[in-house]
């Protein structure tokens, strides 16, 4: 099952995913900040009506004096229904309201005013409509419900023993608060990020032609050029690439025009001394000259082939690997070699056939030498197909297995050339897999010997 991945794995991606959650920090601190705000101004606008008539209410009380006393009352509209004085402490039913007490104990100390102390409750009643509402509702035809709203009282002790009592309405209806953050929040996501998703692609766009022809360069040894187009830096990026990438092609090919003159100067003399074994009277001589000769062709292929890995100009095309592996199989049974193939299933692959076979053959070769008879066999399993070559012979120590892939390296330590050739052969293969998108594997057969498979994309 594929892991779930929340981070994006794309520079794009993360950037963008970066300011987002900068801009939710930075959205879920400004709404803290309004929130607290709009709380601070609610309670006053609750807690302002009740205190101001606490205010008005003192101004005019009785023992001020008629004349001082009749100027609050008018200027108050002599509308004293709401204010209560007492010499006891009032009893308020309803809910507590520690946050209005605080507010309203601030006010009158902000205007100069000494309490003693200050309660304050809420509940809520039926109230008349108003005449307004009275008249909405004639007009619209609407039946006038019960108009239910909350009430404050908020009682406060302005000399010992004396109190003074007042009412006021609280709002009952909330303010869009919520929808209007998030209606900003969403119109300043689409102003950050839509022209950042803008930028980001035009970055990625460059940046992913330059991506896939690295890995071009990496599997074939030629890439085409990247067109230089983005934000600068980008460009920049991208000049200095297609610069190492002429740099290193020149390279290559002036190695294979290197290693073609190298091939054909040595291939001259071998071939002279080709000839010259034919005038060698002792027979036997000259059977040893001549193998000593194919043993250096054979080694002088193997190595100019090994310097070419990766830059091969045979055509990859669709082959029947199982096929292809039998074909090999009977070119050595024809030898006189001890190989023998099991039954296999078709399975076919987008590869290089020349290069194929020429892998089995050095396992084969191999498997005959270092464990006296090669067993070959081909599977098709999960979208991979393995070519194995498994022999009799005492396998390898785990511990030289790596060692073993590398050039020039024998099992066997000596350089007599009767027990093994140059130790190029798995060196080769590996290059011939990794150039396939494929990997050569060696391991121990439980039974004994060593099994050596190539394991191809398929």
């Amino acid at each position: 099952m594929k892991k779930l991945r929340l981070w994006p794995q794309s520079l794009v991606g993360q950037i963008i995913l970066l300011v987002a959650i900068g801009l939710f920090v930075a959205q879920a601190i400004n709404f803290a900040l309004l929130l607290r705000e709009r709380n601070r101004v609610e309670l006053t606008g609750q807690t302002a009506p009740a205190v101001y008539r606490v205010i008005n209410a003192l101004d005019a009380r009785p023992d001020r004096g008629p004349d001082r006393g009749n100027e609050e009352r008018d200027r108050d509209g002599g509308d004293r229904r709401n204010i209560r004085f007492s010499t006891t402490r009032p009893v308020l039913d309803g809910k507590a309201r520690p946050d209005v007490e605080s507010r309203a104990q601030a006010m009158f100390e902000d205007i100069g005013l000494t309490v003693h102390s200050v309660m304050a409750v809420e509940d809520s009643r039926i109230m008349p409509l108003r005449r307004w509402e009275r008249i909405r509702s004639r007009a619209t035809g609407e039946m006038p419900r019960d108009h239910r709203v909350g009430r404050l009282r908020l009682a406060v002790e302005y000399e010992p023993g004396k109190w003074v009592t007042a009412e006021a309405r609280t709002g009952s209806r909330p303010a869009r608060f919520g929808g209007w953050l998030i209606g900003q929040t969403l119109i300043l996501y689409i102003i950050v990020l839509a022209p950042l998703l803008w930028v980001g692609r035009r970055m990625a766009r460059p940046m992913k032609q330059l991506t896939g022809s690295a890995q071009q360069f990496a599997r074939t040894g030629a890439a085409d050029p990247v067109d230089e187009r983005g934000p600068g830096d980008v460009r920049d990026l991208t000049m200095a690439f297609n610069a190492m990438r002429a740099r290193i092609i020149a390279m290559l090919d002036e190695k294979d025009r290197m290693l073609g003159a190298i091939g054909h100067d040595l291939r001259t003399p071998l071939a002279s001394l080709r000839v010259r074994t034919e005038s060698v009277e002792d027979e036997g001589e000259r059977a040893r000259m001549s193998e000593t000769i194919d043993e250096m062709n054979r080694m002088l292929e193997d190595i100019l082939s090994l310097a070419r890995a990766g830059r091969s100009t045979e055509s990859p095309q669709k082959v029947d690997l199982a096929a292809l592996a039998d074909a090999v199989v009977e070119d050595f049974i024809e030898l006189g070699s001890p190989v023998d193939m099991a039954d296999s299933d078709r399975a076919v692959a987008f590869v290089r056939p020349q290069q194929i076979r020429r892998a089995v053959r050095n396992l084969i070769e191999n498997a005959i030498v270092y464990g006296e008879r090669a067993h070959v066999s081909v599977s098709h399993d999960a979208g991979m197909i393995r070519i194995a070559v498994a022999d009799d012979g005492p396998g390898i120590a785990e511990d030289r297995m790596a060692e073993m892939l590398e050039p020039f390296t024998r099992l066997e330590g000596s350089r007599n050339r009767e027990t093994g050739g140059a130790g190029l052969g798995l060196a080769l293969v590996r290059a011939i897999m990794a150039e396939h998108q494929g990997e050569l594997r060696l391991s121990n057969r439980p039974e004994g010997g060593l099994e050596a498979s190539l394991v191809l994309p398929g």
